[in-house]
């Protein structure tokens, strides 16, 4: 599943075809995705200028000058693919079938983008501009990790009566926005703290340190344009290369990348997901 860096990879290399052009016309291909598509979503978003291009957690938003916004979730194999000359050769990995084109929007100067999710995990929803934080898949979410709201004293207090290890808690969207396993991973073996300690039986010092590494993980992640490790691509069709630079995340058995420390990498199932962490530089 794409995480925030991925998404805001995504949101970037559309935003100078995208932002303050007109769709002049709008496809939808098929009713659905995961869920239902909104009603005359074509006729609602055809002739509609993009007056700005947003992300929240995972999710890309599209305010229109019709005081709607379209909601964009990537799901698991969603791409959006840019193309100059509408043809079929748009597409940079020829395994992308065209099938899978779910909606294509053809902008006013001639490009043509389109959704393209082969597993159909992913979303699209229209709503009003100016109630988006009251929508159903985005009004329980939690700060933004680069927010001024997320900050030492908030992560302190939120940990503090819970109970459930530090990575469960750091991938609870309403805890904080965006975090996925990949990123929580790599956060916490840069700050030593062990997936599965406790989160309220962290130090406050040490808890106040996650807010720094989240940010500079997540920065270092969207300038190296995302992790490819199955899906994920940009915009242009190129394969992000952050997992190239991790740390622990997928290198069970590995030697632990900290100097003099030799230890092999190890994986522990967490709530059904993969932790991977150094037994040694992390307690």
């Amino acid at each position: 599943m794409p995480e925030l860096p991925e998404v805001e990879t995504v949101r970037r290399g559309l935003q100078p075809v995208m932002e303050g052009k007109t769709i002049a016309r709008a496809d939808v291909m098929r009713p659905d995705l995961r869920w239902p598509l909104p009603d005359r979503m074509a006729e609602r978003l055809t002739g509609r200028r993009i007056t700005a291009m947003r992300r929240r957690s995972k999710y890309i938003l599209l305010d229109l000058d019709s005081a709607e916004s379209l909601i964009i979730h990537l799901g698991m194999s969603g791409r959006m693919q840019i193309d100059s000359e509408p043809s079929a050769d748009f597409h940079h990995n020829p395994t992308i079938a065209l099938k899978h084109d779910h909606v294509i929007f053809h902008m006013e100067n001639g490009t043509r983008i389109a959704f393209n999710d082969a597993r159909r995990f992913g979303a699209m929803d229209l709503a009003p501009t100016d109630q988006l934080e009251n929508h159903w898949l985005i009004e329980k979410l939690g700060p933004e990790p680069f927010g001024n709201t997320f900050n030492e004293d908030y992560l302190v207090e939120k940990l503090r009566h819970k109970n459930s290890p530090i990575k469960s808690a750091l991938l609870d969207q309403r805890l904080v926005a965006g975090l996925g396993n990949i990123y929580v991973c790599e956060v916490l073996f840069r700050t030593g703290i062990s997936p599965k300690r406790k989160a309220s039986a962290i130090s406050k010092a040490r808890v106040a340190s996650l807010v720094p590494a989240i940010r500079d993980v997540l920065s270092e992640a969207i300038e190296s344009g995302g992790s490819s490790l199955r899906d994920h691509r940009q915009t242009n069709g190129e394969l992000g290369y952050f997992q190239h630079n991790f740390s622990v995340y997928d290198r069970e058995g590995e030697t632990c990348r900290t100097e003099g420390c030799g230890t092999k990498i190890a994986r522990i199932v967490q709530s059904g997901r993969s932790s991977f962490y150094c037994p040694t530089c992390q307690r």
